[in-house]
């Protein structure tokens, strides 16, 4: 993980070399000295029995309406990539321009369009119908054909001898919103160019809502150019949409993710499962390499997270555990126990251990 500092664009601070941050901030003690609130913090703990067999650390910020950090673990200041967990700010210019309406997008659409889908049948028909309404076809998606990580889907595919369709890749919902946005702005059909209107519109908002200049973008997995920012910028992205005013076009996309959670992910996901067990109070999304973003409305707060290691099940612990810590999620809820104080089982389905939060994020 690198550490550098970006030109704050949009939010006004104070050098912080003068002013002491108002924030907490939790990291390893035996860091603090040498790497004052740069070294990862711990997230989850395997255990084995009596041993700790490994411990998973990273960088979490929690955020207020005004983009100040309330809370803070690791570094806030890392700069991230935040893949997937990004898509509720790439659809913003969908809605902003006018283009949603133009085109008649309901809550469904505008959920698929933050997607990172499963690729069962709910999915495939809801973003194949939408791609019907635009007049194209598969051929249009940049998006690369990606095989359905539905049991389902996946299985009939193989037994009927298909490959798999560009539709089926997890990003198809957000890249027909590209589509939707490009065919408003009379954009050309490579949408995922980085000087393409589609793509200029993105960064905008993306440097608009994280307050900050971005250094530069991967491209990730769908094809589509990611922007980077720090961990902080994420979280304040995170509590911008959360404070955004009713019909707001963070407000809508927020609302249609909580409204349609099946939509974001998919059975078994964890993105479906915590917005399920916090009775659609949250709108959550991953990313992939350990990425996390939660955006609480009633309480106007933003989340963002980053496994240091980079796995899934680092920052599915720490989401759920910091949703308990605020009181928005039930640490018994079944949801929450998949993630943290989760049975590790082996094959012959014998508990050899357990996954346990970091105590550092739950008090």
């Amino acid at each position: 993980m690198v550490y550098v500092s970006l030109d704050n664009k949009h939010h006004n601070a104070k050098d912080a070399s003068t002013e002491t941050p108002h924030w907490q901030v939790f990291a390893h003690k035996s860091d603090e000295k040498d790497h004052p609130m740069t070294s990862p913090a711990p997230f989850a703990e395997i255990w084995r029995g009596e041993f700790l067999e490994s411990v998973h650390s990273g960088h979490a910020v929690i955020c207020d309406e005004n983009g100040d950090i309330m809370q803070a673990w690791g570094n806030p200041e890392a700069v991230v990539l935040a893949r997937s967990s990004s898509k509720m700010i790439q659809a913003l210019p969908l809605v902003r321009s006018g283009a949603a309406d133009a085109f008649g997008l309901g809550t469904r659409q505008l959920a698929l369009s933050c997607a990172s889908h499963q690729g069962a049948r709910i999915h495939l028909d809801g973003v194949g119908a939408w791609l019907k309404e635009l007049g194209l076809n598969d051929d249009a998606f940049r998006c690369g054909p990606e095989q359905s990580r539905d049991q389902e889907v996946r299985e009939a595919q193989i037994r009927a001898h298909e490959s798999p369709c560009r539709i089926h890749n997890n990003c198809s919902g957000k890249h027909t919103g590209f589509l939707t946005l490009s065919k408003h702005l009379g954009g050309d059909e490579n949408y995922v160019a980085i000087d393409h209107p589609v793509q200029r519109a993105c960064l905008e908002a993306f440097e608009e809502v994280t307050g900050m200049t971005s250094p530069g973008f991967g491209i990730d997995g769908c094809s589509a150019p990611n922007h980077a920012t720090t961990l902080h910028g994420m979280g304040r992205a995170m509590a911008h949409f959360a404070a955004a005013p009713e019909g707001s076009a963070e407000a809508r996309l927020h609302e249609a993710m909580r409204l349609h959670p099946e939509l974001v992910a998919g059975e078994t996901r964890a993105c479906t499962e915590l917005m399920r067990a916090c009775d659609g109070k949250v709108a959550l999304k991953t990313g992939a390499e350990g990425f996390f973003i939660a955006i609480i409305p009633e309480r106007k707060i933003g989340i963002a997270l980053k496994a240091a290691c980079g796995t899934t099940r680092a920052a599915e612990a720490a989401i759920a555990a910091l949703l308990v810590r605020l009181g928005i999620l039930d640490a018994n809820h079944p949801a929450t126990l998949k993630r943290i104080n989760a049975p590790i089982k082996n094959w012959d389905g014998l508990i050899t251990g357990v996954l346990k939060p970091a105590a550092g994020l739950l008090a």
